[in-house]
This record gives structure tokens, C-alpha cells and sequence, in this order.
């Protein structure tokens, strides 16, 4: 084989490896069911086989399209589990009266054990940073972390009695929905956020809502993982700073001009910080 015929197999070999790898990072992820109670807890898994596992949880009345900038960026070096808390996207709905952030929690608890991770990192937008703080409070040998987009750590302080004493009609979700944008907010990412948060139900949005008022969440129980809230600028939620006596080893950042849904507004960010976390502060022993 002369010199010229060598080369064009090397090319060759190197051209089916390249698309060989392509069509691995197209693959789509893998979708599955956890069982919990009688309901059906959809998830995918993608990622590194064997890798370190992060669980993404989502808000009120979204899905696991809100992480959809967040997979891709994390796929390569680590295993990504999403999943669609009860009641929202491809989950199964409880009762209206059986919502509750204790249910959401047990949810990730469900999953967690279907793919066999021991230690996650948790990553909870708005609500699910509640369920994340719960779920650590509960299984705090399974955590190495935890991080919130913009979410409820510390809910004390948050409008409860103002929340309770006004029911979540329509009217005051699609009002609660335009107060998470900030005028620098790109448009179609708002039609984005308005068609995943319009599509749950109406007793998703109303049992949910009552969920995030659950006295579980308001507790003074200390999280001694380490933890980091990633704040948008807007504060339009009126989250709470938590204190380091509920966090001790929690630390935070703001990413400046930023509505509520900072992973989706500012991904390039927002994922330089989960790496960071990940990478330094994350206990995975």
C-alpha cells in the first residue's frame, strides 16, 4: 500500500469515528418511569454511564424543559437526570388535595433509587430548590450538594399569608408568570416560558402553589451539604437570603439583569457556576 492510499485510510477511519461520535451525542435521552404511590414519575438519563450524577428539578408548573440549556453542557463529564415532578409535564397527577412539597420530594427520592446513583447533586429552580431543601433535610447521605436557580431555600420570609389568602385563580398565574421577566427578557424565550408554564393544569398550578406554602419547608432544620443559590437580579419572587445558621456552608452569587429564570436567560453563566460547584465545593465521598 503506497504512501497516498495510507492517508486516505487513516482520513477514512477518522471520518466514521467523527460521526460515530456525533451520533452519539444526537442520541435522544433515555426516557423511563419511576413508580411512586400508584403514579407514574417520568425521567431521562443521559450522560456519562457511570458518572457523577446531578438530578434537575424544576418550578411550579413547569417541566423538565426548563433544564433544556443546562443537558448539553453537562452531558459530557457527568450523568444528567431530569425529571417532571407529579402533576407536571409526562407525570401522573395526584388528587388535587395531594400536593405537597413532602410528595415532590419523594418523587426525586424515586427516581434517585431507579438509576442507581448513591450521592447526586440537586439542582432546583424557584420550587424546586424547596424540594431540594427537603429532600436533603430527609436523605442527607444521598446528597453531595446543593444548588438553586433562583429558588426557595429559605422560604420564611416569602409572602405566605399574602399567597394563602389569595387562591391562585388564572388570571392571578398568567399575572404571577409576567412578574418573573425583566424588561431585558428576549421574547421568544417568554413565549417559551408561557407555553410550558400555560400547559399544566389548573390543579397543578393551584396544588402546587399550595405546596410551596407547606410548613415542611419553612422549618429552622440546619443543611450542613454544601450549597449555593445562583440569585437573578430581578429578585421578582421575593426569595429570602438564607442565613448560615439554616446553610452553614452555603454561598451565593447575582447574575445581573435577569428575570426569575436565570438558567434559561443567562445559561452561559449560570453553568460556568454549576461547574465551578461542581468541580470544587461538591462532596461526592
Amino acid at each position: 500500500m503506497d504512501a497516498a492510499a495510507r492517508l486516505q485510510g487513516v482520513r477514512l477511519v477518522r471520518l466514521l469515528a467523527a460521526l460515530l461520535l456525533t451520533c452519539w451525542v444526537a442520541a435522544p435521552a433515555a426516557a423511563s418511569t419511576a413508580m411512586l404511590k400508584g403514579l407514574k414519575i417520568h425521567y431521562t438519563v443521559q450522560g456519562k454511564p457511570g458518572g457523577k450524577t446531578l438530578i434537575f428539578v424544576h418550578g411550579w408548573t413547569c417541566d423538565d424543559r426548563s433544564w433544556s440549556r443546562q443537558v448539553p453542557a453537562f452531558v459530557a463529564d457527568y450523568r444528567v437526570v431530569t425529571l417532571d415532578l407529579p402533576g407536571h409535564g409526562q407525570s401522573d397527577s395526584p388528587p388535587p388535595a395531594g400536593y405537597s412539597i413532602g410528595l415532590f420530594a419523594d418523587a426525586v427520592e424515586a427516581v434517585r433509587k431507579a438509576v442507581g446513583a448513591n450521592k447526586v447533586v440537586l439542582v432546583g429552580h424557584s420550587m424546586g430548590a424547596g424540594v431540594s431543601r427537603l429532600y436533603t433535610l430527609a436523605h442527607p447521605e444521598h446528597v453531595a450538594g446543593i444548588v438553586s436557580a433562583d429558588g426557595l431555600l429559605d422560604i420564611r420570609p416569602f409572602a405566605a399569608a399574602a399567597l394563602r389568602a389569595q387562591p391562585m385563580t388564572h388570571e392571578r398565574r398568567v399575572a404571577a408568570i409576567e412578574a418573573m421577566f425583566v424588561p431585558s427578557t428576549p421574547e421568544p424565550l417568554r413565549q417559551e416560558i408561557r407555553q410550558m408554564m400555560l400547559g399544566a393544569s389548573e390543579a397543578t398550578s393551584v396544588g402546587a402553589n399550595a405546596a410551596m406554602m407547606d410548613p415542611a419547608i419553612q422549618s429552622n432544620a440546619v443543611i450542613t451539604a454544601p450549597a449555593l443559590t445562583v440569585f437573578a437580579s430581578s429578585r421578582t419572587m421575593g426569595l429570602a437570603t438564607p442565613t448560615k445558621e439554616l446553610l452553614p456552608n452555603w454561598e451565593s452569587v447575582t447574575i445581573p439583569d435577569t428575570g426569575h429564570f436565570v438558567m434559561m436567560e443567562k445559561p452561559d453563566q449560570f453553568n460556568a457556576l454549576l461547574h465551578a460547584f461542581l468541580a470544587t465545593r461538591a462532596r461526592w465521598q
